[in-house]
């Protein structure tokens, strides 16, 4: 994993707020992805491929669902830039009300 790669990974909003997520929970659909950033799914597809290409995240099938989760820190940068959204970012107003979006998700309306 280059670092112009991770750099480049973490610097898109879109990204950034997914990243949010996947640290909050083990394991998110594409369809809660979408409704929690409010973005269409092509959209969010898109920036999940760029961080999986990047090796940031993992992604699994379950029936018709693919799960994606963080994938586990390959590098030293990667540990702290992850740290940094968890510590650094967290109480940025976007990133809190994603995170406030997603556990408002009724449990039995989402995919898992």
């Amino acid at each position: 994993m280059k670092a112009p790669d991770l750099f480049g990974a973490f610097a898109n909003p879109t990204r950034l707020r997914i990243l949010n997520l996947l640290q909050e929970h083990k394991e998110i659909c594409v369809c809660d992805l979408c409704e929690v950033l409010r973005e269409p799914q092509p959209k969010v597809s898109r920036h999940l491929a760029i961080l999986r290409s990047t090796g940031l995240v993992e992604a699994r099938s379950e029936g018709k669902w693919k799960l994606y989760g963080l994938a586990p820190a390959g590098t030293p940068l990667h540990r702290t830039l992850l740290r940094c959204v968890r510590t650094c970012l967290f109480e940025l107003d976007e990133l809190a009300a994603d995170r406030r979006r997603l556990d408002a998700i009724e449990p039995r309306l989402r995919c898992r």
